[in-house]
């Protein structure tokens, strides 16, 4: 299970999110970015957090290290707006916390240069998780000390909203034509090769027992936490071996225009057209012709 640690003291609210995430200072004297149960996205964002977050950081990418909140609602007494009161009393009990980045700054394409084989693996892991919240409009990528750290995976998963469906929506391509990293020549290949073995059904299971049993229980169709956490094992265990093979990253079409922005898609020439003309099949892109 995750560290569980105490929160001490509610410090201030981030508006940046629509879960109303906070900051709190706790009892082992760190300072974390907290997400609640309270939130009206509920229980399921914490678990892909969870999920999501220690696979990526067994995989040897960069995400904030997490731990279990106990949350005494009455540490927000004295905040003065009345929507983090409510959400405070709402989340009595255990919550997530984020450890916090201080100095960090928000992930800007065109300010912070990422290789191609760090922005693969970030797209492949992504593709994985079916993370649809990092593109470039909402990067949930911060660089710390120069580095690049993933955060916020809540927005993962989303097989676990709809259990029965979750084998065929697992096994559905990833587009990730409007990835924030898609301009940065994703060496796909080479990060299939390096993560796809590490992905084992052990260190799937290590990763789904990290999740607290409060937020698993009363699962519709699932007898027990146990249960449901092997139904998290089991999309992610499949499609790890070929989800490279249906990223689909290619150019914009007539059909399918590129949602980003002329300041985004000008700083890199054209990608080219997929092999097989318009059709929108996995197209995943290994390298860059002519290189940066």
């Amino acid at each position: 299970m995750l560290t569980e640690v105490t929160a001490t003291r509610y410090v201030t609210p981030l508006r940046e999110g629509g879960s109303l995430p906070g900051i709190v200072e706790a009892d082992d004297l760190g300072t974390y970015v907290m997400k609640f149960t309270g939130a009206g996205q509920g229980r399921k964002t914490l678990v892909a957090e969870v999920i999501c977050g220690e696979l990526g950081r067994r995989l040897g990418l960069r995400v904030p290290p997490l731990v279990a909140i106990e949350l005494d609602p009455v540490i927000g007494l004295a905040e003065p707006d009345q929507e983090v009161q409510e959400l405070l009393k709402a989340s009595g009990g255990l919550n997530l916390g984020m450890d916090y980045l201080p100095g960090s700054l928000g992930f800007d394409p065109l300010a912070y240069e990422v290789g191609a084989a760090e922005a693969g693996r970030v797209v492949w892991f992504d593709a994985l998780i079916n993370n649809v919240d990092r593109s470039w409009r909402n990067p949930n990528l911060l660089v710390w000390h120069g580095d690049l750290w993933l955060i916020d995976h809540g927005a993962t998963m989303i097989w676990h909203h709809n259990w029965p469906g979750a084998e065929a929506s697992a096994a559905k391509p990833y587009n990730a034509s409007d990835h924030v990293l898609a301009s940065f020549a994703p060496d796909l290949a080479s990060a299939a090769a390096e993560l796809a073995p590490l992905v084992t059904e052990e260190l799937l299971t290590e990763v789904a027992a990290e999740v607290p049993d409060v937020w698993l229980v009363d699962e519709p169709g699932f007898s027990s936490t146990d249960e449901l956490r092997r139904a998290y094992v089991a999309p992610l265990l499949a499609r790890a071996a070929t989800v490279h093979e249906r990223i689909i990253l290619d150019a914009p079409t007539a059909n399918r225009p590129s949602q980003a922005p002329g300041w985004l898609t000008d700083r890199l020439p054209p990608r080219p057209k997929p092999a097989g003309g318009d059709r929108a099949g996995a197209t995943a892109r290994t390298g860059r012709e002519g290189g940066r």
